[in-house]
C-alpha cells in the first residue's frame, strides 16, 4: 500500500466541484493503485497493457500556465434594437423607403406633401423654427452638417493674410447668422425644397448616424405625425442576453469570440452593455418572470466582412470570464479524492501531496500543496 505525507491528512481549506469530481477521483483513485501495483511487479507495468477494466497509469508534470474560465452564451446576429420613428411635422405622407435601405447625410428619409425630408447627424433634434437671433445646439446641427455637404458657412474676407479668409464662427457657436440662412437656401434649392433660408420642426431629421430603414409602419397617404418606420444602425452587430447579476464581465471593450452558422470565428467586442433589465422574477406578484433579469450586451465584430452574406442569424458567443495567470496546473485526471475530505496527487513513488483545487479549465486544474512546484511528476490516469 502506498505511503502518504503527512500532509495528505491535512482537512482541504478550499474544495471546488467536490461532489462531482469526487465521484470521478475516486475511480482514479482504483485505477492509481491498481497501476502502481503492477508497476511494482504485479505484471504489465504503466508503460504496458493495461488490466481489463482499469485504466492506463501514465506520469504528468506540474506546469506553470494560465488557464482561463470561459463562457459560450446564444446571440442574434443583427442591426442591432429597431428604434421607432414618429413624424415631427404636418402634412400628408407621400413616399416611403423601403425595409432595409440605408439613408446618410443630406439624404431623404420620407417625404411629407412631396416634401423631402433628409437626414442630418447630431445630437440635437429640431425643436423649434431655426431663423435670424436663434442661437443654441440644435443651430449648431444644422451649420455643422451643411459644412460636411460642402457648404461654407460664415465664411468673410479679411483679418487673415492676403487672398486668405477667416471665420466669423458665429454658427460654429450655435448662431443663426445670414452666411448660415444663404448656406441653408442654397442647399433648399438643390434637394427641391422651398427656399426659406429657415427650417421648421419636421423639415429634417436628426439621427447620431447613418439609418437602416427596419419595418415600415406607416402607408401612403397617412398622417405624418404618425409612427412612420423603425430605424437601426447601419453596422451589424450581435445581441446577447447576459444575466443582470454577470454583467461586470462583459465590460465594454471586452474581447469576445463570435461562432457563426457555420462554425467559422471571428474576433469581437463589448461596445455596449444595456442599463434596462427585463424579466426576472416578480416578488410583490408571486408570479415568476421566467428566471433572473437579464440586460442586452451589444458586441461588434473586428470585420464586417465576416458577415457580409448574413443579414441575421444565430451565433454563439464566447467571453472569457476569468483569467489565472502563472498558476500550478495538473490533468484533472491526476486528482485523487481522499476518504477524510478533500483532494491530493500522487508522486510516482507513491507519496501523496495534499491538494487546495483552484480553477478548471479544458481537462487541468490549478491546484496549491505543499511541496509543488514547476516539474513535480504525479501520477495521472488516462
Amino acid at each position: 500500500m502506498a505511503s502518504a505525507d503527512p500532509a495528505a491528512h491535512e482537512p482541504a481549506r478550499r474544495r471546488r466541484r467536490g461532489p462531482v469530481l469526487g465521484l470521478v477521483a475516486l475511480a482514479v483513485v482504483g485505477a492509481v493503485t491498481g497501476g502502481l501495483a503492477l508497476a511494482n511487479g504485479g505484471g504489465s507495468g504503466p508503460d504496458g497493457p493495461a488490466s481489463a477494466g482499469t485504466a492506463r497509469v501514465t506520469k504528468a508534470t506540474v506546469r506553470t500556465t494560465d488557464l482561463s474560465d470561459t463562457k459560450e452564451l446564444g446571440g442574434t446576429l443583427g442591426f442591432g434594437a429597431e428604434r421607432p420613428l414618429k413624424g415631427a411635422g404636418k402634412g400628408v405622407v407621400t413616399w416611403l423607403p423601403k425595409s432595409g435601405a440605408t439613408v446618410g447625410r443630406g439624404r431623404t428619409l420620407y417625404k411629407v406633401d412631396d416634401r423631402p425630408v433628409p437626414v442630418f447627424f447630431g445630437a440635437t433634434p429640431l425643436f423649434r423654427k431655426l431663423e435670424k437671433g436663434a442661437t443654441g445646439g440644435d443651430v449648431k446641427v444644422v451649420a455643422d452638417n451643411l459644412r460636411a455637404l460642402g457648404y461654407d458657412i460664415d465664411r468673410v474676407p479679411g483679418g487673415g493674410t492676403e487672398g486668405t479668409s477667416v471665420t466669423d464662427s458665429g454658427a460654429d457657436r450655435g448662431r443663426f447668422t445670414a452666411a448660415l440662412s444663404a448656406a441653408i437656401k442654397r442647399w433648399q434649392k438643390r434637394i427641391g425644397m422651398a427656399q426659406t433660408g429657415t427650417f421648421d420642426v419636421g423639415d429634417i431629421v436628426v439621427m447620431p448616424g447613418p439609418v437602416r430603414v427596419g419595418a415600415v409602419r406607416a402607408q401612403l397617404g397617412a398622417d405624418a405625425g404618425e409612427e412612420l418606420m423603425t430605424l437601426t444602425s447601419t453596422a451589424k452587430a450581435v445581441t446577447v442576453s447576459v444575466a443582470a447579476t454577470e454583467t461586470g464581465t462583459f465590460g465594454e471593450g471586452t474581447k469576445v469570440t463570435v461562432v457563426l452558422p457555420d462554425g467559422k470565428e471571428a474576433p469581437g467586442r463589448v461596445t455596449a452593455v444595456s442599463r434596462t433589465a427585463t424579466g426576472g422574477d416578480q416578488p410583490d406578484s408571486g408570479l415568476p418572470g421566467g428566471g433572473p433579469a437579464k440586460v442586452d450586451v451589444t458586441v461588434e465584430l473586428d470585420s464586417a466582412t465576416a458577415v457580409e452574406d448574413l443579414d441575421s442569424a444565430s451565433v454563439r458567443v464566447r467571453f472569457t470570464a476569468e483569467t489565472r495567470k502563472g498558476v500550478l496546473a495538473v490533468p484533472v485526471g491526476a486528482l485523487l479524492a481522499l476518504s477524510e475530505g478533500g483532494y491530493a496527487v500522487q508522486r510516482p513513488d507513491g507519496t501523496l501531496i495534499a491538494v487546495e483545487t483552484g480553477m478548471f479549465s479544458r481537462g487541468l486544474v490549478e491546484v496549491r500543496g505543499a511541496g509543488l512546484k514547476n516539474g513535480t511528476e504525479v501520477v495521472t490516469a488516462s
